[in-house]
Order: structure tokens, then sequence, then C-alpha cells
């Protein structure tokens, strides 16, 4: 299941959830996402993505995470702040700055029928507004978390169940979103 929204108390803001279960345990997941350097296994190549902050990164809450990618063609920095670590159950990393006006993305775990039911619950709002994310912005973020989710399937060898079947995209992962690109609202990164 992958949905995006508008956010229900913020009418510039977009709420996406996702939720994909995996036959694995709980705790092995959340080491699994608990490092951040497997985040370049989840992200599209045509990103670009890498962690700055060199390793060993120790994870717990008040912990700053930078990373450099390219949206668009455009090359950004991004550094991120986890605002709650609780293992096995959940963390939240924030942007503290980056592409987007706001940025706040859950990670939950929870056991399930001899599994773990991962489920990602984003706050975003894009710079630029619903303009820019119905030109851009919401197709990138859906484009990047089919990815991921297909990457997860994949590193995890994990059969399809009961799990809704996404639209198909013809699009290479390894290659960057076509169309006009919006340069205003992706030159000017928070600080």
């Amino acid at each position: 299941m992958l949905q995006i929204s508008q956010h229900p108390d913020d009418s510039k803001a977009y709420r996406l959830q996702a939720e994909q279960f995996l036959p694995l345990p709980r705790e092995e997941l959340f080491d699994f996402f608990g490092d951040a350097f497997n985040l370049e296994k989840l992200t599209p190549g045509w990103m670009n993505f890498s962690v700055l902050t060199p390793p060993p990164i120790e994870m717990h809450a008040g912990q700053l995470i930078d990373y450099k990618l390219r949206i668009r063609g455009v090359p950004l920095r991004w550094r991120t702040k986890i605002t709650a670590w609780e293992p096995p159950y959940r963390f939240v990393d924030e942007q503290v700055r980056g592409p987007y006006s706001r940025w706040v993305h859950e990670h939950r775990f929870s056991e399930e029928d001899g599994g773990t039911l991962c489920q990602d619950h984003v706050n975003y709002a894009p710079r630029g507004g619903t303009l820019i994310n119905w030109l851009f912005v919401g197709r990138d973020v859906r484009r990047i978390f089919d990815y991921r989710r297909e990457r997860m399937r994949r590193i995890f060898d994990a059969p399809q169940r009961n799990i809704p079947e996404l639209p198909r995209s013809n699009n290479n992962d390894t290659q960057p979103p076509t169309g006009p690109l919006s340069s205003a609202a992706l030159r000017n990164p928070r600080r």
C-alpha cells in the first residue's frame, strides 16, 4: 500500500503512507533500517544519493546525518535529525536542511503473522506549494517509494502478500524523471 494525500491539518502539506510486509523478525529489519548507510541501497540510482556523515553513525535521538543527492539533476545537500529512536518499534527522522519546507518521516515496525509490517508515515511540504507538488514532487516521491518497496522485496526475497498492485511505471530506476525542471523550487533549500 502506498498513498499520498493532502495533509488534513495543513493545505500546503502532504501525507505519504506506505506499508509492506517482510517475512523477517522485527529486530532484524529495525537493525537494517537503523543503519543510515542502507538508505543508499533503497534509493534510486538517478538520485546519486550518498551519506556524507562518516561511519560509524551511532543512532540515537538527536543524531544529525548529512547526505548529498540530485533531484531532477540539481545537486543538493540534506541534513536530517533523528527525533525519536525507540528500537525495535519506531524511529523518526526530520529534515533540518534540504529540498523541502518540511519533511518528517516516521518508520514503524510491528510483528505480524511470521514477519514484520514496515510502515512509513511521511508528512512533507514542498517548496513551491501545491502546483510544484502536482507537477513534480508528488510524482517523484511516489517513484522513490515505489522503488524502495521493490528493493526491499528483492533484498529480503519477500513474496507479494495480499498487497494491492501499484501502478507500474515504465521508467528505468537509473533514469531521472523527465519534464520541466522547477529550478526555483530546488535552488532555495533551507539552510
